[in-house]
């Protein structure tokens, strides 16, 4: 892929490019999975950009914080999924963002957002698995799905390199927004 992105700079642009929307619609995607399992549970949730809660400051049942906070994660791997099989079907290097970004994603939340702050360290602790389990379950996953996609579309260790900084760019720039926001 290394000598496509250098004959083509336009196609490496437009797929650079396609990380700001990447990133601000995986945050979105994500808090979705945490608000429409809150709805479903029959809580009235408010939404942000980085931030899903019941409105009341507490949830109707007890034990609906747990499923709750695993809506996020699993909205992000059913994400990844999808546009994995966009790309097995298709072969397209422009769903290839979005599988990365959701991995990164959560990779970047857990080490650099303060990890028990994280959906995945506080299903664990809620469930008693240990602090890791359930974070190391999602990254698994979710790099098992970058790796299948990689290998679909001929992407080595050093054309990862540029989509691994693009995502810490488009990670700040959402976390960035969502601090003005919250102002």
């Amino acid at each position: 892929m290394t000598e496509n992105m250098n004959i083509d700079k336009k196609l490496l642009i437009k797929i650079f490019l396609l990380f700001i929307p990447v990133s601000y619609a995986s945050y979105l995607f994500h808090e979705f999975g945490h608000w429409i399992v809150g709805e479903a549970l029959g809580n009235k949730m408010a939404y942000s950009l980085n931030n899903v809660w019941p409105q009341s400051g507490h949830y109707i049942r007890a034990g609906q914080d747990v499923i709750v906070l695993v809506g996020g994660p699993v909205f992000t791997v059913l994400l990844s999924t999808l546009f994995l099989m966009v790309i097995e079907k298709y072969g397209t290097l422009y769903a290839y963002p979005v599988v990365f970004f959701q991995m990164f994603m959560r990779f970047f939340s857990l080490f650099f957002g303060g990890f028990g702050k994280q959906d995945e360290a506080k299903v664990s602790a809620l469930l008693h698995l240990g602090s890791f389990t359930v974070a190391a379950i999602v990254l698994v996953v979710l790099f098992l799905i970058v790796l299948r996609a990689s290998t679909r579309l001929r992407i080595n260790w050093k054309d990862n390199s540029y989509f691994l900084v693009m995502s810490t760019l488009g990670s700040v720039l959402v976390i960035a927004t969502a601090g003005i926001l919250s102002r």
